[in-house]
């Protein structure tokens, strides 16, 4: 006789909404219908069952953390999944949150196309504690800290890239950069700049731009992160089912590293220096750690992501367009 057991969960992180799937033997499917499972104390709703796996989507409302998983028809066995806990909503996220040096981390409310919000960026203290930082910017739309530690912020509206003082004071630094969104500064201090319409440009310190390299248009945003490689990492979202994630070399020779994801969006390297990808369709959206050999392994199931950020103390936060999610994870390569 076999023995119903939980042999797996896959992924072992996620936040609300996020699919998760549960391998196991003899789980019960077929003989009583499809069998309950709880994370936590809470119902999930099962979306896909077999005998041997059941896929759920994680509820809302779960506190976060290390959160048990049961399945009914396998009372004896626990699983455990890792949980963000929400740290901001109200949000309007079009791109990754940023950390400084410090732990705090920055959030925007970006809004719809020319709306003016009272805050542009918000900035979520280490207590937890939120508070306005920055007003009067248009469609804040992706942030970038320098060498210096000065935050930078664009406006996909304006075309615009700011710089941001210590105390939320703006001040400009380039214009008519197109529909401008994602920001990344290289390790000489360059700023570089994506338009959604398809040009990467490179900033000079004085705010003079240049066109660095070619890639399709977005439908979304351009997302940019420089590798230990020292070449410019870019997503570029599109309608099509599969888009690529691309690296441009210091020539502004594009390639192509991957073709496998489905609206990827915000990336992200951490201290070892691998790629964290956020997948945004649904289904499989989530996050994925990229590999040296193109390999690819889904990290943390989610619904509707847009970015990520690795905080420099440990852990990971995690943002849909209206909320921000707390891991206090291991995302170092195993």
């Amino acid at each position: 006789m076999i023995r119903t057991r939980i042999t797996a969960v896959q992924p072992l992180w996620a936040v609300e909404g996020g699919r998760v799937r549960v391998d196991g033997l003899d789980l019960g499917f077929g003989r009583a219908g499809v069998p309950e499972v709880r994370v936590g104390s809470a119902a999930a709703r099962v979306v896909h069952a077999s005998p041997h796996s059941v896929t759920i989507v994680i509820p809302p409302g779960l506190g976060g953390g290390h959160t048990p998983i049961r399945v009914g028809s396998a009372p004896g066995e626990t699983a455990f999944i890792d949980v963000g806990t929400s740290v901001a909503t109200g949000l309007h996220q079009v791109d990754n949150p940023v950390f400084d040096r410090r732990g705090n981390l920055y959030l925007t409310y970006s809004g719809s196309r020319g709306e003016k919000s009272p805050v542009s960026i918000f900035r979520v203290r280490r207590d937890g504690y939120r508070e306005p930082f920055v007003s009067g910017i248009t469609n804040a739309t992706s942030m970038a800290f320098d060498a210096q530690e000065r935050l930078y912020v664009s406006s996909r509206f304006e075309g615009t890239v700011y710089r941001i003082g210590p105390n939320g004071e703006v001040e400009t630094l380039a214009t008519d950069l197109g529909v401008t969104c994602g920001l990344a500064f290289d390790s000489d201090g360059t700023l570089y700049a994506g338009d959604r319409s398809g040009t990467v440009f490179r900033v000079s310190p004085s705010g003079h731009a240049s066109a660095f390299a070619t890639l399709p248009p977005s439908v979304a945003a351009f997302h940019l992160a420089f590798g230990p490689d020292g070449m410019l990492y870019v997503t570029a979202p599109t309608l099509s089912p599969y888009d690529s994630v691309y690296r441009i070399d210091r020539t502004g020779r594009v390639g192509v590293i991957s073709s496998r994801f489905g609206r990827p969006q915000g990336l992200a390297f951490d201290a070892q220096g691998v790629l964290y990808v956020v997948e945004a369709l649904a289904g499989a959206s989530g996050v994925y750690r990229v590999y040296e050999d193109g390999s690819v392994e889904h990290l943390l199931a989610a619904g509707g992501l847009v970015g990520l950020a690795l905080d420099p103390g440990g852990g990971m936060v995690v943002a849909s367009n209206d909320t921000a999610y707390r891991l206090d994870v291991n995302v170092r390569r195993p």
